[in-house]
């Protein structure tokens, strides 16, 4: 099977503390898997997937997405990602275009793509 996210000894802190929110984190998703994430609340889970989808930059270790370095190549994870996240994704002060022009650009589109 080919290996789609390598995720090789992750670390974040905490901002403003020296507390670990994810600590030495190894998983490996091959292509067509699927792949789950459990755990208590404040067991580093959303860190993690802000990590992945490039929102946050690891302290630590390494993680790649489709062969693209979060760290290297951060717009084209992006550009193979896509992240539903749990709370509604939108700032009510902005008009819908508004919206989605600033979560395009976020995504690094840009012209007619945008």
């Amino acid at each position: 099977m080919q290996k789609i996210i390598p995720v090789q000894h992750l670390r974040k802190t905490c901002p403003g503390s020296n507390t670990a929110a994810v600590d030495g984190l190894d998983f490996l998703i091959h292509r067509g898997e699927v792949f789950s994430l459990p755990g208590p609340n404040g067991a580093g889970k959303k860190t993690t997937l802000s990590m992945l989808s490039c929102l946050l930059k690891p302290d630590g270790g390494e993680i790649e997405v489709a062969g693209f370095s979060t760290r290297k190549k951060p717009l084209d994870v992006k550009r193979t990602i896509g992240v539903v996240p749990q709370e509604i994704a939108l700032y009510p002060t902005l008009s819908a275009r508004e919206n989605l022009l600033f979560w395009g650009r976020i995504a690094g589109l840009s012209g007619a793509t945008l």
